[in-house]
């Protein structure tokens, strides 16, 4: 602990030293004015540090003199007990309880959702129930395991009353070189918004392309490798590998890697008052047997299931800017991401043999899609924000519809469209703990309808609150 103050005494000495000093006119008194303090603060730290230096001598000689003590007699157990007791409370992990809700007001009904040309995948999809609903809690234990590992588990409390693990993680804290390790289940750091838990999204939903392309976020079971490069600018390289039973891949019961994931993220100031951070990811997922429901051409409801890979890549970009860097009273946040998919495979038609009887044939696809938001903070807790969603489901290539063996109207809901919504939010918020927000948008990802959406949102955080990202 006081090597720790020893270093921030130095840097803040450093920093104090290195800051911008006022502008004086350039005259010999001004000069040696600006020497003399100079002079004195390097003076006054240079003094602080060896007192610090004699302190920390001082420490490590009685605690030597300590450890070589013999042991404690039964009569001091007692108060050697309490003391390494009230020492233990110390390591008990960090707690955070996030609590949500919503009331939502929709012109369609919500059951009848879908993103038309997009094979359905994920729990995070669409816009959710009518009236009010509690939303989705997160429960967070967080601590350090020892000096060379930390911990992460993240419960998930659902309306419906089912709890699920959100992230259950170790990450290191030791090694060199900037690289950090995590095991487990994490959010995948690929893109901008999915390491991101929901409570920190600008908007009530997630963007559609987040929805169609990972089902809401990907989450893999598996290990992660960054690396942080040394330097000014920032510069971070990852990859991930996990077990690809997340959405778009599915559990293949099968050894070895199912999932991969490749990303890197730059990002830098713009002067004293904006920053910016642009990012490249890969995704390569496996598919066996994912199942969804369509429609065929006699109307009748089939269960199809697509078998094959899926790869992934996005780009992402976000800027921000602040008066001189200062976000109390007003600042301004860009943020966009642009999805491309390639799926080749096989696609099997009513493997439940509901209707005509069940076939398969080759299956390929590219689809696309981006958002672009902004968000102002026009005075301090309030802010406003203007999103736009697009996406384009290309024409997929079925090859049971190729050979004529089969009609296009059996795979309704892979036509071709493109779907879009628009939304708008205005959120105000007391403190950095709590926030409520409202939402209106008009969504278009079925051709038939189009769904008005309204929706009045609270998010509460208790307990500990560590700093969001970027």
């Amino acid at each position: 602990m006081l090597k720790r103050s020893v270093l921030t005494t130095a840097l803040a000495a450093v920093y104090a030293a290195a800051s911008p000093l006022p502008a004086f006119a350039a005259d010999d008194q001004a000069l040696a004015q600006m020497r003399d303090e100079i002079r004195q603060m390097k003076q006054e730290y240079e003094a602080r540090i060896r007192a610090l230096e004699a302190r920390l001598q001082a420490a490590e000689t009685q605690t030597a003199a300590t450890q070589a003590a013999p042991a404690p007699s039964p009569a001091t157990a007692t108060t050697t007990t309490a003391s390494t007791a009230g020492g233990a409370s110390a390591f008990n992990p960090e707690v955070s309880l996030i609590l949500g809700g919503t009331y939502a007001n929709l012109s369609q009904d919500p059951t009848q959702f879908r993103i038309q040309g997009f094979v359905p995948g994920g729990d995070e999809i669409g816009p959710g129930k009518r009236g009010f609903n509690l939303g989705e809690s997160e429960l967070t234990l967080r601590a350090n395991v020892d000096p060379r590992f930390a911990g992460q588990l993240t419960f998930s409390l659902a309306p419906d009353n089912t709890a699920s693990v959100e992230e259950a993680f170790f990450e290191t804290k030791a090694l060199s070189s900037g690289i950090n390790l995590r095991g487990g289940r994490f959010l995948s750091s690929i893109g901008y918004l999915n390491n991101q838990h929901a409570h920190v999204w600008d908007f009530v939903d997630a963007p559609l392309a987040y929805q169609a392309f990972l089902g809401g976020q990907f989450k893999p079971d598996g290990l992660q490798l960054k690396w942080l490069a040394p330097t000014e600018r920032f510069i971070e390289l990852g990859m991930e590998a996990g077990s690809g039973a997340a959405f778009p891949g599915s559990d293949r019961n099968k050894n070895g890697i199912g999932s991969t994931a490749l990303f890197a993220h730059v990002g830098d100031d713009i002067g004293e008052s904006a920053s910016w951070r642009a990012g490249l990811s890969y995704l390569r997922t496996g598919a066996s047997d994912r199942t969804y429901e369509d429609i065929d051409r006699s109307g009748t409801g089939v269960t199809n299931a697509i078998s094959g890979h899926a790869n992934t890549w996005i780009v992402d970009g976000v800027y921000k800017w602040a008066p001189n860097g200062n976000a109390t009273y007003t600042n301004f946040k860009l943020q966009g991401e642009y999805f491309h998919r390639k799926e080749n495979g096989t696609l099997t038609y009513d493997t439940l043999a509901q209707s005509f009887g069940t076939a398969a044939g080759a299956y390929a696809s590219a689809q696309s899609g981006w958002y672009v938001q902004g968000v102002y903070q026009f005075r301090p807790a309030w802010r406003t924000g203007l999103r736009y969603d697009r996406l384009n489901a290309g024409t997929p290539d079925i090859g049971l519809v190729s050979s004529g063996s089969m009609s296009a109207a059996d795979f309704q809901r892979l036509a071709s469209y493109k779907p879009a919504r628009t939304s708008i939010m205005f959120d105000y918020s007391p403190s950095e703990f709590s926030r409520f927000r409202l939402q209106f948008a008009r969504d278009r990802s079925r051709p038939e309808v189009t769904d008005r959406q309204v929706f009045l949102q609270y998010i509460m955080s208790l307990g500990a609150h560590g700093a969001h990202n970027f």
